[in-house]
């Protein structure tokens, strides 16, 4: 087996840590299990997590055959998936991404008041689109692509991966008293900080794409 790849590894957990954005998925959480007791708050938790893993790693396997099937090269995707990074970027520079979720968890709140018992938001909104949204299903294929052949640098890419849904699955655990550390105004200084780097990563696929491109040509 080769060696770990670190620069590779802190590459891609730095990218899916500000793709997943786990102090704007937070008070979602927060929000959405509001009520709900430790047990019901912890299922969710878990199953989120579960269930945006099985996604992310399906895509990073799964995700090469897919473009292969449809006829789009790795180069197209990269640069794609950077314009869509890009994209992400602004929306959590100028906090629409936060408030978009904060809509969409306030529907799926709404639509579930009538009942008594509280819903099951581990596969919607919670592991699909808040944690294992577009641009981490594009992150996982993009740097899945650049490590193919390499075992060594798979399971860098799987580390980094692992380590941020970990994470995610820790504060998700500690909700409570997390929430009361962090509060708003750091969760939206976070946010933004994070969008800043997320748009210098996309810079580089969208330029990596492109220069690719060109040498094939």
């Amino acid at each position: 087996m080769d060696f770990l790849d670190f620069a590779l590894l802190t590459s891609v957990f730095v990218t899916f840590f500000v793709v997943i954005d786990v102090p704007g998925v937070a008070p979602i959480f927060a929000g959405l299990t509001d009520g709900a007791s430790k047990a019901h708050r912890a299922r969710m938790a878990i199953k989120s997590v579960a269930i945006a893993t099985l996604v992310l790693v399906g895509f990073a396997y799964g995700g090469e055959w897919l473009l292969g099937a449809l006829h789009i090269s790795l180069d197209a995707f990269r640069a794609a998936g950077g314009v869509l990074l890009f994209l992400i970027a602004l929306d959590m520079i100028f906090e629409k991404r936060t408030k978009r979720r904060e809509e969409r968890a306030e529907k799926v709140a709404e639509d579930g008041a009538e009942t008594e018992q509280h819903d099951d938001i581990s596969v919607f909104p919670m592991a699909i689109p808040m944690i294992a949204g577009p641009g981490a299903i594009a992150s996982i294929m993009l740097f899945m692509s650049e490590a193919t052949g390499s075992i060594g640098a798979q399971v860098s890419v799987l580390i980094g991966l692992g380590a941020n849904l970990l994470i995610c699955l820790a504060v998700f655990l500690m909700i409570g008293p997390v929430m009361k550390l962090m509060g708003e105004t750091i969760a939206a200084m976070i946010t933004r900080i994070l969008g800043v780097i997320l748009a210098a990563l996309a810079a580089q696929f969208i330029f990596d794409g492109v220069r690719g491109a060109l040498l094939t040509v």
